[in-house]
């Protein structure tokens, strides 16, 4: 628990990528949004497209509410820790994606839920629909279905796509995200795991809700088990870099190796297993343990999975409007 500060102010942070048509809409949204509290409130969009092709129509609709910038080093840490900078006036920041649509009241169920205990961060729900309707493998194994949890419920890790963060807690420990990250993915997991480990409470609110449409070119079995793989990957490379002695790394390299190699094995065994018997929800879950083992013992040895990897160019650009 946080002591409360004399004063508090918000920004919301949008970071985004060659999303105009979605980004547009939503930033009318949060300025709405932001007229349901009773403090400051200010909306930055952070572009990490190299060409810088929402500096326009974002200047347009953000108005005097806020600002955009421009972020031209790749990758998603570049960008959240842009936004951790353009909020150096702020007390608190919101982070949600470009392609997310907040529910009515969603801003104001986080700083609610911020005031009630004052925890370092407070973490909504992501809930998903689908462009396509997907293969009925991809439905059974549950690979959109994110976790819904009581209002309050104190949790270990947390992603950025629906997260308000204490900033003063942050600033006074140092804790930013972490560039070895970028373009690999899995910022958000270190990131929120460095703040539990230093004693920084997280809690659930399960009505703050957004809502995302996944696109027809993610509703795959190819993406699906690529994003699999990738997390388990992410979370033992944080797991890694949370490891401070040589010793400690060696440690947490036997463990994941063996926690990696049993979901590889045991969700194998499972996938086959579901397939001889015609359960889908049995095969596709067996499949998808398979893969994040798999991710899990290549990150334990090093292998660094980059599921963003692209070229940079150009500089910095801002506008303050």
């Amino acid at each position: 628990m946080n002591a409360p500060g004399p004063e508090l102010s918000l920004t919301i942070a949008v970071l985004t990528y060659r999303r105009v048509s979605q980004l547009v809409p939503l930033i009318g949204l949060l300025r709405e949004q932001a007229a349901s509290v009773t403090m400051p409130v200010s909306v930055v969009v952070v572009d990490n497209d190299p060409d810088a092709s929402a500096r326009h129509p974002a200047s347009r609709a953000l108005g005097g509410s806020g600002r955009y910038v421009h972020e031209p080093i790749p990758g998603i840490a570049a960008a959240r820790n842009r936004a951790l900078r353009e909020a150096d006036d702020a007390t608190l920041l919101v982070f949600i994606d470009d392609d997310e649509v907040p529910v009515d009241g969603w801003l104001l169920e986080l700083v609610d839920e911020y005031l009630r205990s004052w925890p370092v961060a407070v973490v909504g729900p992501v809930v998903s629909t689908y462009e396509k309707e997907p293969e009925r493998w991809i439905e059974e194994g549950g690979f959109f279905t994110r976790r819904r949890l009581s209002s309050g419920t104190r949790v270990d890790v947390a992603a950025t796509n629906n997260l308000l963060l204490d900033l003063n807690w942050l600033r006074s420990r140092g804790i930013e995200f972490d560039d070895e990250f970028g373009l690999s993915g899995g910022s958000d997991t270190l990131f929120s795991r460095q703040i539990t480990t230093a004693g920084g409470e997280i809690v659930w609110c399960d009505e703050a809700v957004v809502h995302d449409v996944v696109p027809a070119s993610r509703a795959t079995r190819e993406w699906v088990l690529q994003r699999a793989y990738r997390s388990g990957n992410s979370w033992s490379r944080s797991s890694l870099a949370l490891e401070p002695t040589v010793m400690g790394r060696l440690r947490t390299r036997l463990v994941l190796s063996v926690r990696g190699g049993i979901r590889f094995v045991g969700g194998g065994l499972q996938g086959v297993l579901g397939r001889i018997t015609g359960r889908v929800s049995v095969e596709a879950h067996g499949v998808r343990t398979r893969h994040r083992g798999a991710g899990m013992l290549a990150g334990a040895f090093g292998h660094v999975y980059s599921e963003y990897s692209r070229p940079t160019t150009v500089q910095p650009i801002t506008e303050k409007v």
